[in-house]
């Protein structure tokens, strides 16, 4: 795949191919809406008078559906065709949009977000990671695989920290335009799926080169099965901690807390995103010292201490700055795991690999926002903080003694 530049081609990224640039430009336009959204959505609900534990169902939706979706694209996908699975996620995408933007009915509102494609986290909704996992060693040469996720997840963090303050446009659209509160959120969504569009057109023009070769068009585990079976129970552990602290949950602990709206949140999850960005960088060059699981444990833990700091914070000042703090190094591990899991298995079972510890990311993170939305109500706003950091310490420890000795290619060589 060439150098690992862009010497004497003039192109950005010459070292992975059309079909990854494009993999790359679609994740960027899709995760700036998630990072609007992600803000806005729990601050709308309130605004719509549901009670915290409503947000926290349509939150539970959506990563339910997200799930349900990836199970059904990663064992079908090879089949049928990944760019088609793609594509249609993105017109899912837009449905939900389109669903939030025309009505306040709850439970329609539920049920666009069993498409599992609104943008309840900054990050990934959507089977679309699944698929996009299983592409991108296709793009790239092997040794730059690590780098490769690196970018797409760095890409990911700009956009949905330019997203989040982004976020802020409907208290502009309320002073410069004279919009009504509801019509200001309503436009924001109407954005979320023309962006869908935008993503929809360029999976359009994919080449047949992203779809499953000759010979890997397995759909299940054979050789690869206790390794992934062991990484997809610790992940769900993982995603069943993350799901207390999503960013729409964030965002709604701080409105709750400290009566921040979204034109504060905004240029604060801006940080959020910049400091992700550059977390994500300095992951691939960390990994490539100290291998993989080491870059996802040693990184993870700290960053989990301060996440269970920020609800003892007491200044709105110190509950930011901790609230950086954690994200300038909890999501170094993003790129590294993604990596590792794509590494550890033959190439033909990387659709299952992908799809199995996906799926039980998004089913453990499924449970928890609606159970963090009745403890914010019942028992106190900073209660998932506690339990959320809780539980990632714990899965940091086992993934450490579980996996240490179990090495990607490039680190026994």
């Amino acid at each position: 795949m060439g150098g690992r530049g862009t010497e004497g081609t003039g192109v950005p990224l010459s070292w992975v191919s059309p079909d990854g640039r494009f993999i790359l430009s679609a994740r960027a336009v899709r995760t700036f809406a998630y990072g609007f959204q992600s803000v806005l959505l729990g601050v709308y609900l309130d605004a719509r008078g549901f009670a915290p534990w409503q947000i926290g169902a349509v939150l539970t939706a959506t990563l339910l559906g997200s799930a349900v979706l990836t199970a059904v694209f990663a064992a079908t996908a090879d089949r049928y065709g990944r760019r088609r699975m793609l594509k249609l996620s993105a017109l899912f995408m837009a449905a939900s949009g389109g669903a939030f933007a025309i009505t306040t009915s709850y439970p329609l509102l539920f049920l666009a977000s069993l498409t599992g494609t609104v943008g309840a986290t900054s990050g990934e909704v959507g089977p679309f990671l699944s698929l996009e996992q299983t592409m991108l060693p296709q793009t790239t040469s092997p040794d730059l695989r690590t780098r490769l996720f690196s970018v797409y997840n760095m890409l990911g963090a700009l956009t949905g920290a330019a997203g989040a303050l982004a976020a802020g446009t409907p208290a502009l659209l309320q002073r410069w335009a004279g919009l009504a509160a509801a019509d200001a959120f309503r436009a924001m969504f109407v954005l979320y799926a023309l962006l869908a569009g935008v993503t929809l057109w360029l999976f359009g023009r994919l080449s047949d080169r992203v779809e499953a070769t000759d010979g890997a068009t397995r759909s299940r585990l054979d050789r690869s099965r206790g390794v992934v079976t062991r990484l997809a129970a610790l992940f769900s552990l993982d995603s069943l901690a993350g799901g207390f602290v999503v960013q729409s949950l964030i965002a709604f602990y701080f409105h709750l807390r400290w009566g921040l709206g979204p034109e504060v949140l905004g240029p604060v999850f801006l940080g959020v995103g910049l400091l992700q960005a550059g977390s994500f960088i300095v992951a691939a060059r960390v990994a490539e010292r100290i291998g993989l699981i080491n870059t996802m444990v040693f990184t993870h833990l700290p960053s989990n201490l301060l996440l269970m700091a920020i609800p003892f914070a007491p200044t709105l000042p110190w509950a930011i700055a901790l609230l950086l703090a954690r994200h300038a190094l909890s999501q170094m591990d993003v790129p590294v795991r993604q990596s590792y899991v794509v590494a550890v298995v033959d190439p033909e079972e990387r659709m299952a690999a992908t799809g199995v510890t996906n799926i039980a990311r998004n089913l453990a993170q499924s449970v928890t926002p609606v159970i963090a939305g009745a403890a914010m109500q019942i028992v106190g706003v900073g209660v998932p903080f506690l339990v959320g950091g809780g539980l990632k310490i714990v899965y940091d420890l086992l993934l450490l003694r579980m996996f240490r000795s179990v090495r990607p290619p490039e680190e026994t060589k």
